[in-house]
């Protein structure tokens, strides 16, 4: 056993390592053996860092998972499964709100779903771009099959600015953002399949011949999305007492730290594949977990919320003012980073255009704040297109470019 992969062993080992005393936790709290009673602090620590370490299980999982499945399709459902820990911790309080309507998990449903949208985009796609930009001292040029992506994007983004004019996330909401999600991943399976780059403990696994391989990627899948299961509960709660301790607005919690441990490993994963000269894939992966967040996890809040309430309400997932203006935010945060990728090429002045507006309104709740924000947004995004032709023309070119009947257009940064 070589040097490399010693350590490749040991990185899952570990990573699933810190599964194992959530899940025996768990397990024992179930089985009414013992009662939780952990301090806040401890409870999130040892919940989260388990939902890290099987989000990393995860993505290596479904690297692998490229050997079998088209390489469109797989990005699909790489980016889905990455994005499984912030699923489960919004399914949770999503659930607990339809339990409790008038309490205030139904606040924080919608806190969760648009901090780990406005994280992904502010966050994790400018450091990618950042590393590509120091790699290479140029902008990073974008694959034009991220056409798809962002034809989808778009048509997600524009119809959630729609979404707080209702005052909730209905049911028919739902049904237009799954079945958008429905038509991306059937799309995205009509590629053809490539032989994948490994890199790490996925080329461990992938190493290995096809049968055991694939039992592998079963096993990993099913494990860790058991620890991520079981550890939402008791992450989400600890992380509520510990803003209740210090007196921090548990909305703000929900909002950005919940976010930050399930989006994390993502990121990180994301930003090795840069590191690797490989920020093109990176990206890819990152956009496509935006579309399935903006899609899939938006539209499912109102069935989970209705499922949980026990009776059916067209109505789905209430949202009171502060909600309505979270998703118009994000929706014009989406809008913006959208017509900022058309160039077909993102440099170092387009990461910092979409990394300080995140950073700074971290600093800035209030109602005037947020607006301000989402109207910058839209009025950058607007004037791009106006100034810039290429940019037009990409616009108009999504359709066509999406189903591979055009190439669009590139220009500088």
């Amino acid at each position: 056993m070589t040097l490399s992969t010693k350590r490749d062993v040991l990185f899952i080992a570990v990573a699933a390592a810190f599964g194992v005393p959530a899940a025996l936790l768990r397990l024992l709290d179930l089985a009414g053996v013992i009662e939780l009673h952990l301090s806040p602090g401890l409870t999130v620590l040892i919940f989260s860092s388990a939902i890290i370490g099987s989000a990393f299980l995860l993505s290596w999982a479904a690297e692998v998972a490229q050997k079998d499945v088209t390489q469109g399709l797989v990005l699909a459902l790489v980016a889905l499964v990455a994005v499984l820990p912030e699923y489960a911790v919004d399914f949770y309080l999503t659930w607990q709100a339809g339990q409790d309507p008038a309490g205030d998990y139904v606040h924080y449903a919608t806190a969760n779903m648009t901090g780990a949208n406005r994280l992904l985009v502010g966050l994790g796609w400018p450091l990618v771009i950042l590393v590509a930009w120091y790699q290479r001292r140029k902008p990073l040029q974008l694959d034009r099959a991220l056409s798809l992506e962002l034809l989808f994007l778009l048509a997600a983004t524009l119809y959630a600015f729609t979404i707080p004019l209702k005052g909730s996330i209905a049911l028919w909401d739902g049904a237009v953002l799954i079945g958008l999600f429905g038509l991306y991943l059937w799309r995205s399976g009509k590629g053809e399949s490539e032989e994948p780059d490994l890199a790490g403990p996925a080329a461990f696994i992938g190493s290995f011949d096809p049968r055991t391989r694939r039992i592998a990627v079963v096993l990993l899948f099913v494990f860790a999305a058991a620890i991520i299961l079981a550890s939402a509960e008791p992450f989400t709660e600890g992380l509520l007492d510990v803003g209740a301790v210090v007196g921090v607005d548990e909305f703000i919690l929900v909002q950005w730290v919940a976010p930050l441990a399930s989006e994390s490993p993502e990121i990180l994963i994301a930003m090795i594949f840069a590191f690797k000269n490989q920020a093109t894939a990176a990206m890819a992966m990152l956009v496509s977990s935006k579309v399935n967040q903006w899609t899939l996890l938006v539209g499912s809040l109102p069935v989970v919320y209705t499922v949980s309430l026990g009776q059916a309400t067209a109505e789905g997932l209430p949202l009171d003012a502060r909600q309505s203006e979270e998703i118009w935010l994000t929706a014009a945060q989406s809008l913006f980073a959208i017509i900022l990728l058309l160039r077909w090429r993102i440099g170092a002045r387009g990461a910092l255009a979409l990394l300080i507006p995140w950073a700074t309104q971290l600093g800035f709740t209030s109602t005037g704040a947020r607006q301000i924000y989402a109207i910058g947004y839209i009025v950058a995004a607007f004037g791009l297109l106006l100034i810039d032709p290429l940019r037009r023309r990409a616009a108009w070119g999504l359709v066509p470019q999406a189903l591979g009947k055009g190439q669009g257009d590139a220009g500088p940064d």
